[in-house]
Parts: structure tokens; C-alpha cells; sequence
């Protein structure tokens, strides 16, 4: 083994646990919502602004951490942002009212911006190129497994206990993931810091907007966690409801789909590193898009099955975008990451309670035209890239 092969194997370790205890955090909330909207008498567009409302601070919060992340080190932020997030979780379980429980999760939001683009941009500075693809895919790996595993605890414990208590114990795991991050995450051997002046931050984002490329990953990040959140956020309204009839329970079970997501972020990540992105996620849009189709199934066993084909190309479209961004960026690599990821959970919190408005007036085939009309428009980016690169763009 050589000598760099233990730190690029650490780092990866570091990263998936980092982000399995990040998107624990911010999607443990999701098979809560018919939870909160029985507790609270709230409506399904209501009880989705738990996640919204995280999402949509970290979209505008996002733009500012990166400058901060550029300027005083991705490491750092990392792992001040982490702890920040597992406390506020904590906190979150003990909230006595709606307004109280909204109020802590748009404070995840903040803590969590700034773990973001900070994240992106350390695997991009401080991986080797031919490595990024599959370290990049590692760290969204480890995010799916986090975000399977809370949903999972999450909608189990709520069905048999309480929801206070499955946010309790992910706040926990996630201090204690938080705390060994400092000691497994190598410190950055390329990072130079950049001055934090508005002259500077405002080019860069100018720059990086200017770029159709960029701005076209951009758009298919919000394209492509707006259809992937309408659909998870709404499959437990539409499993409890006939002919499914499912238990809270059963319905956060269905989150166990995750490693799928794993499987296609390291999978088709590491395959488009090798070349032809454009070509490779193509082809995860047209699983993901496949898979979207089969839940419009009434048999539980193909309808579950569509839940782990979308969710498998759409990781692998996610890590292949993610990965992209930062190799196109060839300065400010948190700023161009911080783009993306605001696109990315501005998708996430607009059309994932816009979806709530489809749901309540069509039900899952509301939810599908919606869906269906996101996948569209991410198939048209898709050849658009193709056509970019066979211009030699």
C-alpha cells in the first residue's frame, strides 16, 4: 500500500461518517411529517416545512459560509458546523410547540450551510483527480446511508415511542460523529486561504454564473432535489392512505431503499471519473426516471422497487453533478460549490412544499405530473451537456 493510500483511505472514512451524521440531521425529519401534521393539526404542504424550512435556509445561507469557508479554512467549518447541528438537534427534541420546532430546524439550517460547500470544496482541493470521482461519491454515499438509517429510526420510534426521542438520539450519534471528526479528517495540505472582500467574492460568483456549464449543473441540481424530496416527501401520505394502508412504521421502512443510493453515487461516480460524464448522467436520469414510473404501480413490491431505481440514479446524477462542479471550477471551488448546493436545496424546499399543493389536489398522480415535468427538464440538460462536449465545450 502506498504511503498516500492511507490518508486518501482515512479521509474517505472521515467524509462518509461526516456526512452520514450531516444528512441524518437534516432528513430525520421526513417520515415524521404525518406525525407532526396529527400532533399539530397541520396540512401535508404544512408539516413539510419542517425540512423546508431547513432547506431553504441553507440555499440563501449557503452563498455566505462559502466565502467564510474559502477565507478561514473547509476543515475547519466542517467540523465547528457538525457539532453546531447535532446541539441544535437536540434542542429540536425538546421543542413544546410548532413555532418552537421550526424555529430550531431553520437554525440547522444555518449550522449546516456552512458543512456543505465546505465539504465539496476540501474533496476537491485535497483528493487526487483520479480519485475525486470516487471519494466525492463516498462522502454522498455515506450521506444516503445517514439519511436512510434516521428516516428509518426516525418513523419507527414515532409509530412505537415518540418523535422527540428519535431526534434526541440522531442529535446524540451525530455529537459523538462530530467529535471524532477531528481526528480522523487529515488536515488540508492545499488549501490557501482567500482574503474575505466583497470585491472578490462578488467576481467569483459573477464568474462562475457567467459559465454555461455551471449554469447549467446548477439548474439540473435544482431539477434534480426537487423531484427526488416531492417524492420521498410524499410517499408516506401516500403509503398510509388505500389500498396500501401502511403503518408509520412500515412507511419509514421504506427509507431502507438507501444503500441502493450508496451503491449509484459510488458506482456511477466513479464511472463517469473515468470519463464521458455527460454520457453516464444521462443514464442516471433515465434510471431515475424509470424508477419515478414504477411507484405509480398499486402493488406494494413494484412500487417499493421504483422507490430504489430512482433513488439509485439519482445519487449517481447527484455525485457525478457535485463532482463536476468542482472540477470545472478552476478558483473558488466553495463559491462554485455553494452555488450548486444553493440551486440544489432551493430545489429541495420550493418544490418540495409546492408539492405538498399537488398532492393535496391529485394525489401521488399530482405528485407524479410534477415529477414527471422535473425529469423532463433534466433530460433536456442532459443532452444539452452532450451536445457541449461533442462541441468540444
Amino acid at each position: 500500500m502506498s504511503v498516500e493510500a492511507i490518508p486518501l483511505r482515512r479521509m474517505s472514512l472521515a467524509m462518509f461518517g461526516a456526512g452520514f451524521a450531516n444528512f441524518s440531521i437534516l432528513y430525520c425529519v421526513q417520515p415524521l411529517l404525518p406525525a407532526f401534521a396529527r400532533e399539530f393539526g397541520l396540512g401535508a404542504a404544512q408539516s413539510s416545512l419542517s425540512l423546508s424550512m431547513t432547506t431553504g435556509i441553507v440555499a440563501v445561507a449557503v452563498l455566505v459560509t462559502s466565502s467564510l469557508s474559502d477565507a478561514f479554512g473547509h476543515r475547519r467549518l466542517m467540523i465547528v458546523s457538525l457539532i453546531a447541528s447535532a446541539i441544535v438537534t437536540l434542542a429540536a427534541a425538546a421543542a413544546p410547540n410548532w413555532a418552537s420546532l421550526l424555529a430550531a430546524r431553520a437554525m440547522i439550517g444555518l449550522t449546516m450551510s456552512a458543512f456543505l460547500p465546505s465539504a465539496m470544496a476540501y474533496l476537491a482541493e485535497e483528493t487526487p483527480p483520479q480519485s475525486v470521482g470516487l471519494a466525492v461519491g463516498l462522502y454522498i454515499g455515506g450521506s444516503a446511508f445517514g439519511g436512510m438509517l434516521s428516516r428509518i429510526i426516525a418513523g419507527v420510534l414515532a409509530d412505537f415511542v415518540s418523535w422527540r426521542l428519535s431526534l434526541a438520539l440522531i442529535g446524540a450519534a451525530s455529537l459523538v460523529a462530530a467529535a471524532l471528526l477531528p481526528r480522523l479528517l487529515p488536515p488540508a495540505a492545499h488549501f490557501t486561504p482567500r482574503p474575505l472582500v466583497w470585491r472578490n467574492v462578488r467576481d467569483a460568483f459573477a464568474a462562475h454564473l457567467k459559465d454555461p456549464f455551471l449554469l447549467l449543473l446548477f439548474i439540473a441540481g435544482f431539477f434534480l432535489m426537487g423531484a427526488f424530496i416531492t417524492i420521498f416527501n410524499y410517499v408516506g401520505f401516500h403509503l398510509m392512505a388505500p389500498p396500501f394502508g401502511l403503518s408509520q412504521a412500515a412507511v419509514g421502512l421504506i427509507f431502507a431503499v438507501y444503500p441502493v443510493g450508496s451503491l449509484g453515487s459510488a458506482w456511477l461516480g466513479a464511472w463517469a471519473g473515468r470519463g464521458r460524464r455527460e454520457r453516464i448522467f444521462l443514464l442516471s436520469i433515465v434510471i431515475m426516471g424509470l424508477g419515478v414510473a414504477l411507484t405509480l404501480s398499486s402493488a406494494l413490491v413494484v412500487s417499493v422497487i421504483g422507490m430504489a431505481v430512482m433513488t439509485f440514479g439519482f445519487f449517481g446524477a447527484h455525485s457525478i453533478a457535485t463532482s463536476w462542479v468542482g472540477a470545472r471550477a478552476t478558483c473558488a471551488r466553495a463559491q462554485a460549490s455553494s452555488l450548486y448546493l444553493a440551486f440544489y436545496y432551493l430545489g429541495s424546499s420550493l418544490i418540495g412544499t409546492f408539492g405538498g399543493v399537488f398532492w393535496d389536489r391529485g394525489g401521488w398522480n399530482g405528485v407524479m405530473l410534477a415529477t414527471g415535468a422535473l425529469i423532463a427538464g433534466l433530460l433536456a440538460i442532459a443532452l444539452r451537456f452532450l451536445a457541449l462536449a461533442r462541441a468540444g465545450r
